[in-house]
């Protein structure tokens, strides 16, 4: 190569360098920073994927973006939900949801479709990343769920099979006490197991052959795996269940296992608070929930949420099983009207599933984390409530969804008919 294609090249490098590296300045915005800190108005720099400072002093950028009386908060993270593997829940060519065959080692994170319409619809609604979990199979535990990043971009990135799931109680269908007996048997069977006995499959399957409870569930090498997993490796289990004395039994369990357990729904959670919180065990929890939807629930209270958080107990939201699982903030907003924080409420959509699943420099506003953000035209607290602009990884995503173009097509050149317009 000559001299002068050398410098060129090198020119071309650097100037690449310098496109890439734009930053953009939020300023003048109010910040929840996802710490359960108070608000304050602030700069926010963003540099390539990453929050490169936060500042109540004047900052620079390249692209400076005037959020007065905007609200800036992390992109929010639900706990529950199956973006990316159900599009339409009556049709079963749509779902990726379940297995005809594989129980507890059940996982969903190759079926992702990071073209999912879903994914668009939730994002322009403020969120940027999901924990994506299958439907419970069989088993009272199994079922792997992973965390995935909004992006669309078809190289899928996220966490492959980080959570487990399972469930107790009458919304199960079966008898609670032929469920806990199952799941103990299980987790008894696992505790037994060593490092040597996962080498191989010949062993694994040796394994279940031996086994009276894996040989009559019928679990495969995967399943064993699975289950090795939640018992050795610290890997959250989410459980569904609701009665008091359900959750009482599942603190048993836990602390006879080990477990690294979260309980979603928890509707009677306030008849035991005192101890989920002694046994330190984070809930996801519907605080939309005001009566009884089974009677697993007759102690459900509308104040749960802010009952919960005096007593420490990290907590996070979910929303009914749709295609609608941006209202977890809906929910947060009826948790704030009922005595809960509103900081609170806010890393309880952000920065709680972070810690709770250890998913990275995720879920707050701070130097070095990575930049999920949203700019809120109000309080998102509040269903009227927009994005303006959405931040996933730095970039500034495009916030048109099969919604917004629907909209538009049936507002705009009215003069045309309803088939042809774009």
């Amino acid at each position: 190569m000559n001299f002068s294609k050398k410098v060129i090249f090198i020119f071309l490098i650097f100037f690449n360098g310098v496109i890439n590296s734009e930053s953009t300045l939020i300023q003048n915005v109010t910040i929840y920073d996802g710490k359960n800190n108070d608000a304050f108005i602030g700069n926010v720099l963003i540099e390539d994927n990453k929050i490169s400072r936060v500042s109540t002093s004047n900052l620079r950028g390249d692209l400076v973006i005037d959020a007065t009386g905007k609200i800036l908060t992390p992109g929010i993270i639900p706990t529950d939900t199956d973006i990316g593997i159900v599009e339409i829940g009556a049709l079963s060519v749509t779902r990726d949801d379940s297995s005809d065959l594989y129980q507890i080692g059940f996982s969903i994170y190759d079926a992702f479709n990071p073209n999912s319409v879903l994914i668009p619809w939730n994002r322009s609604n403020g969120i940027t990343s999901t924990l994506t979990l299958p439907q419970n199979t069989d088993s009272p535990i199994g079922g792997l769920g992973s965390f995935f990043v909004l992006d669309s971009n078809i190289k899928i990135s996220g966490s492959k099979d980080i959570v487990m799931i399972g469930r107790v109680g009458g919304s199960g269908g079966k008898s609670r006490a032929e469920t806990f007996s199952i799941i103990e048997d299980l987790l008894e069977f696992a505790s037994s197991l060593g490092s040597r006995d996962m080498e191989t499959y010949k062993e694994i399957a040796e394994l279940i052959d031996d086994s009276p409870i894996a040989e009559t569930m019928e679990l495969h090498p995967r399943d064993l795996q699975a289950l090795y997993k939640l018992v050795n490796d610290d890997l959250p289990l989410i459980i569904d269940a609701n009665r008091a004395s359900d959750l009482l039994k599942l603190i048993e369990i836990k602390r006879k296992y080990d477990l690294n357990l979260i309980i979603m729904g928890a509707q009677e959670a306030g008849l035991v608070a005192n101890q989920i919180a002694e046994n330190d065990i984070p809930l996801i929890i519907n605080p939309i929930n005001n009566i009884p939807e089974s009677f697993d629930e007759l102690a459900a209270n509308i104040e749960l949420a802010a009952k919960l958080e005096k007593l420490g107990i990290t907590i996070m939201f979910n929303a009914p099983r749709s295609h609608n699982f941006h209202l977890v903030r809906q929910g947060a907003g009826v948790a704030v009207a009922n005595g809960m924080s509103y900081a609170g409420a806010i890393k309880a959509l952000t920065l709680s599933p972070v810690e709770v699943f250890n998913l990275g420099d995720r879920g707050q506003i701070a130097q070095g984390k990575i930049a999920d953000l949203i700019i809120w035209d109000a309080d998102p607290l509040e269903p009227s409530s927009m994005p303006e602009k959405v931040f996933i990884n730095g970039k500034d995503v495009d916030l048109t969804s099969r919604m917004t173009r629907l909209t538009d097509r049936y507002t705009k050149n009215k003069e045309k008919p309803n088939g042809y317009r774009n």
